[in-house]
């Protein structure tokens, strides 16, 4: 007979134990059946392991949830069937824990994933790492910066930028640092932040960084606006009545001239008279000059909005080609186009667009002309970073160093008869379509200009 209560099994087991025990020692005391003596001792030890087995039963349901806590395995449930109250309060309480576990497990689970969904969703890049480099933690954006698919250690960026990656190792709690990265086809302004913690006896450096070239891009266009229009108020206010006057005094002097001949006046007055309406004029000239200058540089200030539409690249470059055909074979440059795929679009305003490739073409012109073998491409293509881009290509002299910084700065100009507006203009155009213009130049080999929408 098999007892499913707890209490009534133990007394029943203790009983049978203590009966087979009496029998133990009354076959021994009296009588001789041998045989009979080792079954009955056999009998009590087998009684005495299952009895133990059975009391230890408590302790291996305990074990059982010690070791669920300890490997975090709350997928148990302890099931204690008929073994009466006590042992009905301890399954609830086990089941009750492993409950509570797995309501704190899942909670930490969910805000876990929401965490990565954050640390994933957002625009700045960020990087998690150990004092030795290797990587805890990156981000898609960091993963689209770097144009890669993983990241173990920091160390492996040395290809993109060996001062990047110093600096990411050097930099401390709280510091922010600015680095520069020119790319083949593009330029980055890249600004670091970082900030340390520890787990688990782990040092942790988490740095974030985020591409400012075009908000630097924005924030020295805007000065170079304010600036100009400041200057370009005072000298019109300055000049325009000196004009005015110059010429008005002229014409009086011209006059005056005239009558004193008619009279028959002194010729030492009358060329006199001439001199100062001969400066007069030179005056008028040279303040009209300059309020055409200011006038120039005022398109900086004026350029329209946009007004954007969808049209084929191809077409885009057909028509610039065509333009400047008769002035390429004048010239003796040849000029190829590439576009992939043959079908790239573009949403932007198509006469702006047009009126930037077409001052870079006369760029390249100028800088290929009396070259031999002189030669312009105008590309296009998506980039690694999946931007449609725009490239003039010429294989003139190139652009040193020094002045590649500074091409695009306002009035800055190589040219002898340049006025310095038109990198300046184009960057602006780029800008007003959220896009960017960069230029590469290898010496004696290549120049590029490269548009990125």
């Amino acid at each position: 007979m098999v007892y499913k209560n707890f209490r009534i099994n133990f007394i029943f087991r203790t009983a049978l134990l203590t009966g087979t025990i009496f029998l133990f020692f009354y076959l021994f005391y009296n009588t001789s059946l041998t045989m009979t003596l080792f079954l009955v001792g056999g009998a009590i030890g087998i009684q005495i392991f299952a009895f133990f087995h059975y009391i230890d039963r408590t302790n291996r349901i305990l074990n059982n949830f010690l070791e669920s806590i300890r490997y975090s395995d709350f997928t148990r449930t302890f099931q204690v069937e008929g073994e009466g109250s006590s042992f009905e309060k301890l399954k609830n309480s086990f089941n009750e824990v492993i409950k509570d576990f797995q309501e704190v497990r899942a909670e930490k689970e969910e805000n876990f994933y929401y965490l990565q969904t954050v640390i994933q969703h957002i625009g700045i890049s960020l990087i998690a790492f150990q004092k030795d480099g290797q990587v805890e933690l990156i981000n898609n954006a960091t993963k689209k910066l770097f144009q890669v698919r993983n990241l173990r250690n920091i160390d492996s960026l040395r290809s993109f930028s060996p001062e990047l990656v110093e600096n990411l190792f050097k930099i401390k709690h709280g510091e922010n640092t600015l680095i520069k990265v020119q790319e083949k086809d593009n330029l980055l302004q890249l600004i670091i932040y970082a900030t340390e913690f520890t787990i688990h006896n782990r040092k942790i450096t988490l740095v974030s960084i985020k591409n400012i070239q075009q908000e630097l891009e924005e924030k020295e266009m805007e000065s170079w606006q304010k600036l100009i229009r400041v200057l370009t108020h005072e000298i019109m206010n300055s000049i325009t009545p000196i004009s005015s006057l110059s010429s008005t005094v002229a014409m009086i002097i011209k006059d005056l001239c005239e009558n004193l001949k008619e009279t028959g006046a002194n010729s030492d007055d009358i060329e006199s008279l001439e001199e100062v309406e001969s400066a007069l004029k030179t005056i008028h000239k040279r303040t009209d000059g300059l309020l055409h200058f200011v006038n120039t540089y005022r398109n900086l200030t004026k350029i329209p909005k946009p007004s954007f539409s969808i049209f084929k690249i191809s077409h885009l470059f057909e028509n610039i080609k065509n333009l400047f055909e008769e002035e390429l074979k004048a010239k003796n440059i040849t000029c190829t186009i590439n576009i992939e795929p043959k079908t790239l679009e573009l949403s932007a305003d198509e006469h702006l667009i047009e009126q930037v490739i077409i001052n870079l073409i006369k760029n390249a012109i100028h800088a290929t002309e009396n070259r031999e073998q002189a030669h312009i491409q105008l590309l296009s293509n998506l980039n690694s970073r999946g931007k449609t881009i725009i490239q003039v290509v010429d294989n003139g002299p190139g652009i040193l160093p020094d002045v590649l910084e500074r091409i695009f700065i306002p009035f800055f100009t190589t040219k002898p008869q340049g006025s310095g507006i038109g990198l300046s203009l184009s960057r602006q155009i780029l800008r007003l379509h959220g896009g960017t213009i960069n230029a590469y130049s290898e010496p004696d080999k290549e120049t590029k200009f490269t548009l990125t929408f």
